[in-house]
């Protein structure tokens, strides 16, 4: 069976003893080939715990990153990537809530 491209939505959250810090969520989207949403699913999981783990920053505080969970797999929205267009596309209702959350909109 042929390998197809599959993304997959994570979410980490990343802490520090640093005073006065204050947690910071980071999104990836990552392109995925396997032969199954199963195993797109697995290959995900696999990615995500690899992130997990603790490092010094420039200042010399920890900061540890937490894999907070997969949000979503699933196949891309096209067969040849090489060729380009949409990948993955998601819905929703509140763009109140969203615009709060996208430091993108700001402009």
């Amino acid at each position: 069976m042929a390998k197809s491209p599959y993304i997959a939505i994570t979410l980490f959250k990343f802490t520090s003893d640093a005073p006065d810090y204050v947690p910071l969520y980071r999104e990836d989207v990552s392109l995925l080939y396997a032969e199954s949403e199963v195993e797109a699913r697995e290959l995900a999981e696999a990615n995500f715990r690899s992130d997990e783990g603790t490092y010094k920053n420039e200042a010399g505080y920890n900061v540890t990153v937490t894999p907070t969970t997969v949000v979503d797999v699933a196949a891309a929205l096209i067969d040849d990537v090489s060729e380009g267009g949409d990948l993955y596309s998601r819905h929703f209702r509140d763009f109140e809530a969203y615009s709060k959350w996208e430091p993108m909109l700001d402009d």
